[in-house]
């Protein structure tokens, strides 16, 4: 069996980005998504730690003796 190799569709890929965006937009559009998956990251790890902060509180219906456990 045969190793499957994408280099042909990596060239293709790569040729329609550069004949849709230009070369001289590239880099810009590469920072870009590079910052938003940063701070999509950095809002996943808040969104997480205000979870776990949350989940951590005594909720006001349980009981006393429950919240002490």
């Amino acid at each position: 069996m045969l190793a499957y190799s994408p280099g042909p569709e990596l060239i293709v890929v790569a040729a329609v980005f550069i004949l849709l965006f230009g070369a001289k937009k590239l880099p810009e559009l590469a920072r870009s998504v590079g910052k938003s998956a940063t701070e999509f990251k950095r809002g996943m790890k808040e969104g997480a730690d205000e979870a776990d902060e949350t989940s951590m509180q005594p909720s006001a219906d349980e009981p006393a003796e429950k919240r002490a456990d």
